[in-house]
């Protein structure tokens, strides 16, 4: 019998324009881009056989992406719904545990796991954890946080954002702290460095050699530090740093941003600053470190330095801190500040709603 002859598959401008697009798109996925171009030497008049030698492929290939263009255009060069076992857990299942997350309690516990979740629902474990990651639910993590009581919060925060935001003109900005009590630790048994498929492991017990305090002024505009190590952090401490920032900078009015320690108002330091009128004291809202600056290049030094260095003594501590603070003044890099006062704010005022609401 001859073979029945094909009807001729005919593009519009806009199909052939198209399916060009997708054929050489380098985003497209390759199963498409090879339908697309199955069309395409189909509309210039080559058979299935034809069509399948030219691009590799087998002849039931070319003429089922055919066929189907044909009959649905481009909606046939998609895949159909693949056969297999439908869901076992349909929406409304899904929509109680959700509400179940986090409108209750466990009996037994302060918060769900999924495996008393997966017992009180007679859903699996593997399916309690599915939705929770889809829903972006963690019932096991928790984190803190703590409102400023300070009547002057508004005032504080506009005034400190400022100098950030819009720093005075001839002025140097610093961020001012302490980190207080810095331990010198060491191990008490060496520490195993790391090896392919083993992290670094190292005694949970320790060795306190002392302790030390570093004060730490950040340049807001260039990152740089001025740095003092001392054994004590009294008023007394806090006036010699002073000094030693009135030495490193000249010719400049300077506006330090400082936290509310009773050291930083004794009247010896309230002296001080009448003895040295360019310099200017902003508080922070009390609860508020983290509106310094200086706290944010404290973590750095904490993560990176600090938390898995083994240090015998405080002088080995203190030479070990300076090593690192002159490393990072050679190539200093500034903690840029991007929210305005007005957006803290709002924000602020936001959360306070929700907590006022909450029921507590």
């Amino acid at each position: 019998m001859p073979s029945p002859v094909l009807k001729p598959l005919v593009l519009t401008d806009e199909e052939r324009d198209q399916l060009e697009r997708w054929a050489r798109r380098p985003k497209s996925a390759q199963a498409l881009a090879l339908r697309c171009r199955i069309v395409l030497t189909a509309a210039s008049g080559a058979s299935n056989t034809a069509v399948a030698a030219r691009l590799g492929i087998t002849v039931a290939t070319a003429r089922k992406w055919r066929s189907r263009f044909m009959a649905e255009r481009f909606d046939g060069l998609t895949d159909e719904p693949r056969p297999g076992t439908p869901r076992s857990i349909g929406d409304d299942d899904v929509e109680r545990l959700i509400v179940k997350t986090l409108e209750e309690t466990p009996a037994d516990a302060t918060h769900w796991s999924t495996r008393s979740m997966a017992k009180a629902t007679g859903m699996s474990q593997s399916a309690v954890g599915r939705i929770w990651r889809a829903f972006g639910l963690k019932p096991h993590l928790t984190e803190s946080f703590k409102l400023s009581n300070d009547p002057l919060f508004v005032d504080k925060v506009k005034d400190v954002v400022g100098l950030y935001c819009n720093p005075p003109e001839g002025a140097l900005v610093l961020c001012v702290d302490e980190k207080s009590q810095i331990q010198a630790l060491d191990r008490t048994s060496p520490v195993l460095p790391l090896r392919p498929g083993l992290p670094e492991w190292r005694t949970h017990d320790y060795v306190r050699g002392g302790t030390t305090n570093l004060y730490a002024a950040l340049d807001v505009a260039s990152g740089h530090v001025i740095s003092d190590m001392t054994d004590r952090h009294r008023a007394e401490e806090f006036r010699r740093f002073l000094n030693l920032i009135n030495r490193s900078v000249e010719d400049l009015d300077v506006h330090l941003v400082v936290d509310n320690v009773s050291t930083h108002k004794t009247p010896e330091i309230h002296r001080w600053l009448l003895r040295h009128p360019r310099f200017h004291l902003h508080f922070t809202p009390t609860y508020s470190s983290w509106i310094n600056l200086v706290e944010r290049w404290f973590a750095e030094l904490t993560t990176k330095w600090l938390r898995r260095g083994t240090h015998r003594s405080t002088k080995e501590l203190e030479a070990s801190i300076n090593e690192w603070i002159d490393r990072w003044n050679e190539d200093p890099k500034p903690f840029v500040w991007h929210k305005s006062a007005d957006e803290i704010l709002d924000s602020l005022a936001t959360y306070c709603s929700r907590i006022s609401d909450s029921g507590h």
